[in-house]
């Protein structure tokens, strides 16, 4: 385990290449370090290439994992650490963690999102935390997280029926879409109780990481049929899974990559309001190379969608509302108009 101040020597040397990186002025380009989680999620990610490009070398046996709690961070200046999202079924979500809080200290130390927690997987640590302007202690005990794992159960506890104004309102946060097993997952999670049986569905496409690709809009093709298979046993699975109900989308600064283009779709073509604030505008392909100790993403392709370049642009939602991290904790604004527009209130 790196020392402080080997980490310091790291940090400085990750903020070196990243102002030099952001001169290209393009997305999917950055240097992480192992001190971020997002240096573990991406290695997930693109596990598929590294495995050629010396993933054993920084994870012997090829598993992926980190110490951590289940939330999405933004490191901001002087690096304070706010939460953009807590992912269903973890510790955080647990331990009572919300959007928007500002994460101060562990164990009466200065917060950093890995370290904090090396040598402390399945011990209670206490959190400080700013909320909605005052100060607070939360216990949280972190797990070492597979982080494709964490993305995926997250999305099945995410599942559930929100109830307004005499309407059963499915709810089902995609936190990450890079590879299908997220969409079939989905699919699955649509055709069984109790969203099967909703009235309607909110697709929440906030934060997290892109890599859907075009044809999953197709789940919501209503001119196509559902095949329902059934073995000899007598258990049944269903084929090409479609939603016929009524429908909207969450989108908002975080929803990148892939996920936009599920926007841009989505919008275009009138599957349903696309409601929250515009998307990041970050649309190019990239991959991944483990170099000096860090993982640099670097983008290689460039991308259009029905013509259209929405890198550095977005798409603007539908139905805007607008929702600061810092006052989230209060309450999910954009949740609560998706809630309203479907169930008529």
């Amino acid at each position: 385990m790196p020392d402080a101040t080997e980490a310091s020597s790291e940090e400085a040397l990750a903020s070196v290449v990243n102002n030099m990186l952001s001169e290209l002025h393009a997305s999917h380009t950055r240097y992480y370090t192992p001190h971020e989680p997002e240096y573990y999620q991406l290695c997930g990610i693109f596990a598929g290439a590294l495995r050629r490009r010396g993933l054993e070398r920084a994870f012997p046996g090829g598993r992926i994992s980190y110490p951590g709690i289940g939330v999405l961070l933004r490191v901001g200046m002087q690096g304070r650490s706010m939460i953009t999202g807590v992912i269903e079924g973890t510790p955080a979500q647990q331990a009572g963690l919300l959007a928007g809080d500002e994460i101060v200290l562990a164990d009466g130390a200065p917060f950093q999102p890995v370290q904090s927690f090396r040598g402390k997987v399945g011990k209670e640590v206490v959190l400080g935390l700013r909320r909605s302007g005052a100060f607070m202690q939360l216990p949280v005990t972190p797990l070492d997280i597979e982080p494709n794992q964490m993305f995926l159960d997250g999305l099945k506890a995410s599942a559930r029926i929100i109830r307004a104004n005499g309407r059963s309102i499915g709810y089902v946060h995609v936190w990450c879409y890079a590879g299908s097993v997220y969409q079939r997952t989905l699919e699955h999670l649509l055709s069984q109780s109790p969203l099967n049986d909703a009235d309607a569905l909110i697709w929440d496409l906030r934060d997290g990481w892109g890599g859907a690709i075009p044809e999953y809009l197709d789940l919501f093709n209503t001119r196509a049929p559902t095949m329902q298979v059934t073995d000899r046993n007598g258990a049944s699975e269903f084929e090409n899974v479609k939603w016929r109900k009524p429908v909207a989308m969450l989108v908002n600064g975080g929803t990148r990559s892939g996920k936009e283009i599920l926007a841009y779709g989505f919008k275009k073509y009138r599957l349903g309001e696309v409601i929250g604030s515009r998307t990041e505008g970050a649309v190019l392909a990239a991959t991944a190379f483990l170099i000096g100790g860090g993982l640099l993403l670097l983008a290689v392709e460039d991308v259009r969608v029905d013509g259209e370049r929405l890198e550095g642009v977005g798409v603007a939602p539908t139905i805007e509302v607008q929702a600061d991290p810092a006052s989230v904790s209060l309450g999910d604004p954009q949740l609560d108009r998706a809630i309203a527009v479907l169930s008529g209130a």
